[in-house]
């Protein structure tokens, strides 16, 4: 007699009821009929055939998700959206604004309010601002322009380094730290034969952490460049000639709004792109002895 039903009858009895319940189960005999069922071998390109086609007839059922509408931490920095939105910006975090405490008098405007004594940013001043600003990189690349883009902190590297790849020739970036002088003192870094031969001065510059890179927003403001920044609570919106009230901190945000703007840059650069061939193709057409 074993020890189980010795100390405790009833507990042998329901071990010994249970396994009889699963070997009489019409469902466990037909998962090991399943795994002790021999699987033909594909020998034949009729049997591949076979198989293709009972896949496809099996397609309708399951899931839909896919390699291209899979969800991927960062969907924002590697296949950015094109078009602004308050959910895009709200799921961003883009509304996490600084203490109370810590809030700029000239950022009142936009603001929403304050909870928890952190200031919220109003993202329906948010929206048309970061619309106006790719309208208008969208603008300066339709016209040739040099456009860079500045984020100083490590977790924004890839994020500007990508912005100016979207952009080819006319894309720059700085990563790791803005040279005080690069445009005010030009000639003593660049050598005046490069000044005299290659535009040293940008037409746009878009800053993802302002308040790190005060000295470049100062330069640009003496070379008359226009700026684009993200302007957090604790930011004067004035220091930038185009600021978009925003969480300046989010590495989140700051892939949403490099993504938006370097996508508007990407498509300036299409268009000129297309008015240059244009232009080839008519001075040849007119160079042509032949074009009547």
């Amino acid at each position: 007699m074993s020890f189980q039903s010795t100390i405790r009858p009833w507990l042998a009895a329901s071990a010994s009821s249970s396994s009889r319940a699963v070997k009489s189960s019409p469902l466990k005999r037909s998962i090991r009929c399943l795994e002790t069922a021999a699987v033909a071998p594909i020998e034949t390109p009729d049997d591949w055939t076979d198989l293709q086609l009972r896949l496809k007839n099996m397609s309708k059922y399951g899931s839909t998700q896919s390699s291209k509408n899979t969800y991927r931490p960062r969907d924002a920095l590697h296949n950015p959206t094109a078009h602004a939105t308050v959910t895009a910006l709200l799921a961003s975090g883009a509304h996490f604004g600084h203490a109370a405490s810590r809030m700029n008098p000239n950022f009142m405007p936009f603001a929403y309010g304050t909870r928890a004594g952190i200031t919220v940013i109003d993202l329906d001043q948010t929206l048309p601002m970061l619309r106006r600003a790719a309208n208008l990189v969208r603008a300066v690349a339709g016209r040739g322009g040099q456009i860079v883009f500045i984020g100083t902190r490590p977790d924004l590297r890839p994020i500007v380094q990508k912005a100016a790849q979207r952009l080819g020739s006319q894309g720059y970036y700085v990563a790791d730290r803005w040279l005080p002088g690069t445009l005010t003192n030009k000639i003593p870094l660049f050598g005046l034969d490069v000044v005299k031969t290659t535009q040293v001065t940008p037409d746009l510059v878009i800053l993802l952490n302002p308040l790190a890179n005060v000295n470049a927003i100062r330069e640009c403001a003496i070379e008359h460049v226009p700026t684009i920044a993200l302007v957090d609570s604790d930011v004067d919106p004035r220091i930038v000639m185009y600021p978009i009230p925003a969480n300046d901190e989010s590495t989140r945000t700051a892939e949403l709004v490099g993504g938006i703007l370097s996508i508007a840059g990407r498509e300036g650069v299409a268009i000129f792109d297309a008015q240059q061939k244009r232009e080839a193709e008519r001075e040849e057409k007119y160079n042509n002895p032949l074009y009547g």
